[in-house]
Formats: C-alpha cells, structure tokens, sequence
C-alpha cells in the first residue's frame, strides 16, 4: 500500500494532522457471545473459561456484551461518537469452526453484514484476523507450538480475505502474539493454559510464520490499496538503575517482549543474546530454512498497544515462567504513580518511549496506536449516568504523549481507544471495565460514559482541548 506523507502536528493548539484516525477497538471473544449459535464451535478461550479456577467468578464468553445479536445497534454507537475508524477481530472458529476445511457461510454473513453497516456509516472497518480465539480442535492437535497450526491459520486467513478483501481496507494479521505465546504457553495464565517454557518459544515462532504466511496470502486476494499490518503489545522496558545487572536484566526481557518479534518481522533474524539467553531451552530447531524471509514480508504498518511500563532490575526471585531464560536474572518491579483497576501503573511516558524508539528503529515504517485505555470501577449512578474521570485523565495524557512524539518525528497515523464495550477481560472476567460505554450485563443497556463524550469532541476537533 502507498501511503502519504504524515503532516506535522501543530504543538501550540495540540491538533492532529488531517485525516489522522481515530477509533476504538475490541476482539470477538469478549464482545460477541453467541457462542454456540449458528455453526460456531469452540475456541481455547471456551474451554478455558470453563476450567474451573482459570477466570475469576467462572464467568465465560457465552454472552458476553450480545455484540453478535445487537451489531447495528453498536455501529450505530460509533457513528454518533464520531468514530473513523473502528478496530475488530474475526472469531476463527465461527468461520472455520474446524480449524480446517472449508468456511461457515454463517459466521462469514456476520461479518459481512458488520462491515457492509460499517461502510454504511462511513466507518473504515480494521479487521484482525486472530485474537487468541483459536479452534480448540487445533489446539487438541498440539496448538501453537505446532508448526501445522502457522499453515492452518494461512487457509483460515484465505477464507476471510475471499469473502471480504473487496471491503475491507486494513488486515491485522495477529493480535499480541506474546499473549498468546508467553502467557498462553508459558505461564498458563490464558488460553490454553500450558506451563512449557519450551513450548512457548516454538509458539512464538510459529505465531510469526502464521503472520508471515498470513501477508502472503493478504498480497494475493485483498484489493491492492489495502492496508497489511501486525499488532505487537512492545513493552516500554525501563532498568531500575545504569548498573550493568539491571541494564542486562532489562536486555533480557526487551529480548523476549519485544525483540522476539521485531526482530524476525523487520530485520529478518532472531536475536543472538535471545538464541544464547534460551540455549538451556531449546536449540531453535524450529526455525527452518526460509522461515525468515516468510516472516519478514514487508507489512504497511505497525499497530502497539500499550497500557503501562515494566521496570525492571537484577534479582534471585525468579520471574512468572511466561519470562523463560530470565528467571533468577530479573524481577520486575512496580512503576511509580497513580493505578487502575488492574492495579497497573499510569505512566503515558512509556509510549511516547515506544514510539520515538519505533521512529528510530523503523524509520520507514507508519505506527498506529491500536490500543490504549484503562480499566476502573465504573457504575450508572441513580440518574443513569456513568461519570468516569480518572479515564478522561488516563486518555488525555496518553494522547499528550502520542502528540508529543509526533511532534518529534514519529509517524503515527492514528489511535483506537480500548475498549468501545465493557466487556470479557480475560481471566478477570466481567469484573473489569474497559469500554467507554457502559454495558449493564443483565439488560445490555448501553451508556456512553463521560469518557465517550469527551473523546467525541476530541474526535470532532481532531485535538485535545485546550488545559
């Protein structure tokens, strides 16, 4: 895809360059339900939301926000916020219920139908094609770490791009793909649940083949303006000191939180401190001939999420195995400042690091802020009003941050808001909320909070109003 040159931000009024995009995203599994309707079979996060102690209060996917049955209603949201752009993610298993074989023309219609009232409403449709929802018969066939998975995903990804590549003019290929991996895999804190540091690192590298297979197969079926990308959660990785323990311990995990990915996608090559940190591990047998140059097919942007800092120094304690070869090498400690509801701390200086790091390292490469956002304790007052100021806060100071580092030369072309919905937050279930629309659970009444408001007049202006 061409892309046009970014214009330069206005610092004095805090604006945004012309056609800079502004959205809001969400994934399947947390918003859809419907989970066991028209075709649909189940995905990892089915199983693993039923596996008893694995999601706070057994809450499951089943319903969740009713996204599938109330779609217009939602779009219809969006457009009175002013949205541009609106960033989703296909469930695999309700269009390939099987992992394999051929497409549900059900689950298809679905998407079909929310990109047709998307474009209706003049909102560009941004499309992920995986956010961890994987088939659960893939998963039974040995899941990620399988090299075979990287292939299914490539058909899945024919089979959507078939029905859809008129329409739809950004693809994401993957959502996260150390969440998936490390936290999947690893410390078995999501789906699928598995504690095989090993494993984590095969998975890995087959996550970037599938995104790699995945371009390939975008470059062939989509419209040729279409926008291809990936979407990395790239940890803003902070040594609590210069000393040269804590600088190696932050080596460490930048090599295994960031530079796992970045480094196979835009350079081609796997780290050498990440191949020798993990040589007790493995002998990265896996990665075979040609791989990398799969891999590392050219993308048309990048997406990052971010959400909140990781400091990090030397330490005997050892580290959550999602973190293998950096146990009794590093620890993590917390970030100075104000927290959510997550208990994470509000640091937006950590992405303007990300992105003028992102500017440095990949000078040629546009970056959107895919995600961004911030769970608290929201509730409808008696009047029904949910008055939610310490995300205002959060979202202010996040996009001062964005603006900041546009100011000095990152090219970033827009930003999504996480989440549209309150929502399915993973093993947290129902008890956070991240959307800037309320969502009463029991009736799936749907308020914008203040935080909608605000963040449509930011929108309207293409700016942040004046401090």
């Amino acid at each position: 895809m061409t892309t046009a040159t970014p214009r330069t931000t206005d610092v004095s009024e805090r604006t945004f360059p012309s056609g800079f995009r502004w959205g809001a995203a969400t994934a399947a599994y947390q918003i859809e339900g419907a989970a066991h309707e028209d075709g649909r079979t189940p995905s990892i996060w089915d199983t693993f939301s039923r596996t008893p102690g694995k999601v706070r209060n057994g809450d499951t996917g089943d319903i969740a926000a009713d996204h599938y049955h109330r779609m217009p209603e939602d779009v219809a949201l969006m457009a009175a916020l002013g949205l541009t752009d609106y960033r989703f993610s296909v469930s695999w298993p309700r269009v390939q219920p099987t992992g394999r074989g051929p497409a549900s023309q059900k689950g298809l219609d679905f998407y079909r139908a929310l990109v047709d009232e998307l474009l209706a409403k003049g909102i560009h449709p941004v499309l992920t094609l995986y956010h961890w929802d994987l088939p659960q018969e893939l998963e039974d066939a040995g899941g990620w770490p399988e090299r075979d998975t990287a292939h299914r995903f490539a058909e899945y990804t024919a089979l959507v791009a078939d029905a859809l590549g008129d329409r739809v003019g950004t693809w994401t290929t993957l959502n996260e793909p150390w969440c998936a991996a490390f936290l999947g895999y690893a410390e078995g804190v999501h789906a699928p649940g598995r504690t095989e540091p090993e494993a984590a690192l095969r998975a890995a590298h087959h996550l970037n083949l599938a995104h790699g297979l995945g371009v390939g197969v975008l470059r062939r079926l989509v419209q040729p303006s279409a926008e291809v990308s990936l979407t990395l959660n790239l940890a803003a990785v902070r040594p609590l000191s210069d000393g040269p323990t804590d600088v190696d311990a932050a080596r460490r995990i930048d090599a295994l939180a960031n530079r796992v990915f970045l480094d196979p996608v835009f350079h081609g090559r796997y780290p050498h401190d990440l191949r020798a940190d993990t040589a007790a591990l493995t002998d990265w047998s896996f990665v075979r001939d040609g791989d990398l140059a799969i891999i590392s097919r050219p993308v048309d942007s990048l997406g990052i999420n971010y959400y909140t800092p990781t400091v990090v120094a030397a330490g005997s304690h050892p580290l959550p195995s999602a973190w293998p070869a950096a146990q009794d090498r590093a620890m993590f400690l917390p970030a100075r400042g104000p927290r959510t509801a997550m208990d994470w701390p509000v640091d937006a200086d950590g992405l303007y690091e990300l992105l003028t790091r992102l500017r440095d390292e990949l000078p040629d490469t546009p970056l959107l802020v895919t995600e961004n956002g911030a769970a608290y304790d929201d509730y409808a007052d008696p009047h029904g009003a949910v008055h939610d100021p310490e995300r205002i806060s959060y979202l202010g100071a996040h996009l001062e941050a964005v603006h900041r580092a546009m100011a000095e030369g990152a090219d970033v072309r827009g930003y999504f808001l996480w989440s549209l919905l309150d929502n399915f937050e993973w093993a947290y279930g129902y008890s956070k909320r991240f959307g800037m629309v309320h969502v009463d659970y029991a009736s799936q009444r749907r308020t914008p909070k203040d935080s909608a408001l605000w963040y449509a007049d930011v929108v309207a202006r293409s700016g942040l109003p004046r401090s």
